[in-house]
């Protein structure tokens, strides 16, 4: 079988091998198992790999560049109406030549990708939609666009896309999904120290406005103001950094609140299992990985009511449903982790919920699609 792939994932090209974003490329090399022949299509970038990313489980890969590209102002409006017609031609011959379609969305290179699809209806596709599938949700036009063709079975042809959540209302070709971690083989017995000694909170995700870690920060100050012997460790990057140090700086918060930048899986995964609480104020996600990976670990999961959130949490019972007011937020957090028989029930289901979804059941419902 030959798979192309059209994604929007930066690509960086190092040591004859191709490295991208950890949790995709692991994603990734798991559909590879079923597949003869990739060709991918995506942006290349002239750079180093970081602690973040990782390469591909095979060297023989038909990389096809292409110019990134986004519509945000004038100028790279301007700019893209040069790029658009070689990247539509790249697509569309790489469409033409493989056996299976696979795009990922939402991006600009999964909306050129939807576009382009449409001219091979016999063809077997997939997409894996890894935003916020709520139809009720406010998106950019260019995400609802993506969602209404992928959807629209007169256009969208002989496709399965790959959605997280379970919702009413949806076309045939609409599949609930979920994406993994950690395998079967990694379960372990997980028992969390008691509140006696500090409470540890963990934030995993890109430090921008749109994971909102400055809430998980207040949060964190109004329970040390409470009394309560709490930290705080984030992980990740991102352009919000330098405000986020700013602010424990003023407040006086660099006992409580450390920024430990991009780490790897293994540090990450030591992490989790010795915290007790993971928390996420984002503002949309599609999977949140975050999430998912605390609960394995038995962190009592603290997150917004958005996309899938509230049913992973199950509507509150295995974790805390934010609610976007900091007095009333930090008032559920309080009652908690001032009961640790509470905490300890949140954290048993939250366990038995995560780890049902392991890369063994992924890999299963993956080669289901590609056999």
């Amino acid at each position: 079988m030959r798979f192309a792939i059209i994604t929007h994932v930066d690509h960086i090209q190092y040591v004859n091998q191709y490295f991208g974003y950890a949790p995709y490329i692991r994603e990734m090399n798991i559909w590879f198992k079923y597949i003869d022949e990739v060709i991918i299509i995506a942006p290349l970038k002239n750079t180093k790999p970081t602690e973040i990313d990782i390469p591909y489980g095979r060297n023989k890969i038909d990389f096809r560049p292409i110019a990134d590209f986004n519509l945000t102002n004038f100028k790279n409006i301007l700019g893209s109406v040069f790029k658009l017609p070689i990247i539509f031609w790249r697509i569309f011959w790489a469409m033409k030549s493989a056996d299976h379609i696979h795009l990922r969305c939402p991006g600009n290179m999964g909306l050129i990708g939807c576009l382009v699809q449409v001219l091979f209806p016999n063809k077997i596709k997939t997409a894996k939609y890894a935003g916020n599938w709520d139809p009720q949700s406010k998106q950019p036009y260019t995400y609802k666009l993506q969602k209404w063709i992928l959807r629209n079975t007169f256009l969208t042809r002989n496709m399965t896309v790959l959605v997280y959540g379970d919702w009413e209302k949806q076309s045939k070709n609409i599949k609930p999904f979920f994406t993994a971690t950690y395998s079967d083989s990694e379960k372990e017995i997980i028992s969390k120290t008691c509140f006696n000694s500090t409470i540890e909170f963990i934030f995993v995700g890109s430090l921008v406005s749109g994971k909102n870690p400055l809430y998980a920060i207040k949060i964190i100050q109004h329970l040390i103001e409470k009394g309560f012997n709490v930290v705080l460790n984030l992980y990740g990057e991102g352009y919000e950094r330098g405000n986020l140090e700013n602010y424990i700086q003023i407040n006086n918060l660099e006992k409580f609140i450390v920024l430990h930048g991009n780490q790897n899986k293994e540090i990450i995964k030591k992490a989790y299992q010795k915290s007790h609480l993971v928390i996420l104020p984002s503002k949309s996600e599609g999977w949140p990985k975050a999430i998912a990976e605390g609960m394995f670990w038995g962190c009592v999961p603290v997150a917004t009511k958005v996309s899938c959130l509230p049913s992973m949490l199950d509507y509150g019972n295995r974790g805390v449903l934010l609610e976007m007011d900091l007095d009333k937020d930090v008032n559920m957090i309080k009652e908690i982790i001032s009961d640790e028989q509470a905490f300890l029930t949140k954290s048993s289901l939250a366990i038995q919920w995560s780890q049902n979804y392991t890369t063994d059941l992924f890999e299963t419902e993956i080669k289901k699609l590609l056999i």
